[in-house]
């Protein structure tokens, strides 16, 4: 069986194939090619008889703000046509997104004794988000006080391999990251629709933006009051 490439695969970087990134799994495909069989979006799209690799609609991390990805940015919609305001990147270090999220029972971070570094699993549910997808995660802050939680999001390799806690339903508060790109002037205070880029749905969230820092090669944002469509 001939390995799949990096640029054969849809870039989604969705995690339903248990790695994080399309690149891990490119690298795995080297030395395993039946691991294709994982990528669900790649057998859709050759089924389909479509290019393997969907336009991720991204800039790459080494230009500037103002004029990254400009020739990429083109429709700026999510799977279902929605049209967004730009993408929101995880910080480099980050093994994925950083969201702030609270237990619908916040004691829960008490009583199964939270941690940074544990491997977590919950859904967010209703009006924050209400995502029919379980989420996977990294504790990277913990409030035992508050019950809040700041995790990074990432596939269900890790749960799958070393086990987890299990908050069930939770908040989803905020999101913070990365925005190479946007489609509109970004203010805070200001509602927009973006998307998260690893979001293994690829829709559309809307969100209020409470913090805004511009650095050299991206603007840096905290993004509340979410909501999924």
């Amino acid at each position: 069986m001939t390995s799949v490439t990096l640029e054969q695969l849809p870039g989604a970087n969705c995690g339903l194939c248990g790695f994080h990134t399309c690149g891990e799994m490119a690298r795995e495909l080297e030395s395993t090619p039946g691991l294709i069989k994982r990528c669900i979006p790649y057998s859709q799209n050759t089924v389909a008889g479509k290019p393997a690799r969907a336009d991720p609609g991204g800039p790459s991390r080494s230009e500037h703000p103002a004029t990254a990805g400009a020739a990429v940015e083109t429709d700026w919609q999510d799977s279902l046509g929605r049209q967004f305001d730009f993408y929101l990147e995880h910080f480099p270090e980050d093994p994925g997104p950083r969201e702030i999220i609270l237990p619908h029972n916040p004691l829960l971070t008490r009583e199964l004794e939270i941690a940074v570094g544990d491997v977590l699993i919950g859904r967010p549910l209703g009006m924050s988000c209400g995502c029919p997808i379980t989420h996977c995660g990294i504790a990277m802050n913990v409030d035992p006080r508050t019950g809040v939680i700041v995790w990074c999001v990432t596939g269900p390799l890790q749960p799958r391999q070393q086990g987890f806690k299990d908050l069930g339903y939770y908040i989803a508060e905020g999101y913070e990251g990365l925005v190479y790109k946007a489609r509109c002037e970004l203010r805070i205070g200001a509602r927009y629709f973006f998307q998260p880029r690893m979001c293994m749905l690829q829709w559309r969230h809307s969100g209020l933006v409470n913090y805004l820092n511009r650095t050299s090669r991206a603007f840096q944002v905290r993004v509340e009051g979410l909501w999924i469509g």
